[in-house]
């Protein structure tokens, strides 16, 4: 009786890894439906007139936009479900887009779970912090002169408190 529980319960974690790995990229115009407009924050809005909107441009005007080393930080999901050099579905997460910092969004992306916070998390959001931004915005980079994460974060901020 002991194995089988024991078999059970390996089981279930062996299934719940899996599953907690396959959310998928969805794009930002999809994060668009809820999150523009004055009443939501404006926060799409926000986003499309920054920086990270235009990542990918910056790439194109310097004939990069095929590098990898370029696209891991300048297109959402690098060849990981999100964008992928010459797929029909490209242009879809070109620049920084929501998914980059906020995690592919296929199963948080419902109300009912953006609604709570946790829940949100367990289905694969997730709040950035400075780790997250270092990722990019680091030596690595040609263009790196430093990065204040304070500073910068609050040029995007672009969080949105009900009122």
């Amino acid at each position: 009786m002991k194995r089988v529980i024991l078999v059970t319960v390996c089981v279930l974690v062996a299934l719940s890894l899996v599953y907690a790995g396959d959310f998928t990229y969805i794009g930002a115009k999809k994060c668009k439906m809820c999150h523009k407009g004055p009443k939501k924050g404006e926060v799409y809005e926000k986003w499309e007139k920054g920086s990270h909107a235009k990542a990918f441009e910056t790439l194109k005007a310097k004939g990069e936009e095929k590098n990898p080393k370029c696209l891991e930080c300048h297109v959402t999901g690098f060849n990981a479900g999100g964008y992928k050099v010459g797929d029909a579905n490209a242009a879809k997460f070109e620049g920084v887009g929501c998914e980059s910092c906020h995690g592919p969004g296929s199963e948080y992306k419902k109300m009912s779970i953006m609604k709570d916070l946790n829940k949100s998390k367990e289905n694969g959001l997730i709040i950035p912090d400075e780790a997250v931004c270092k990722k990019c915005h680091n030596e690595k980079s040609p263009t790196f002169k430093g990065f204040d994460f304070a500073k910068y974060a609050k040029k995007i901020d672009h969080k949105y408190t009900k009122k």
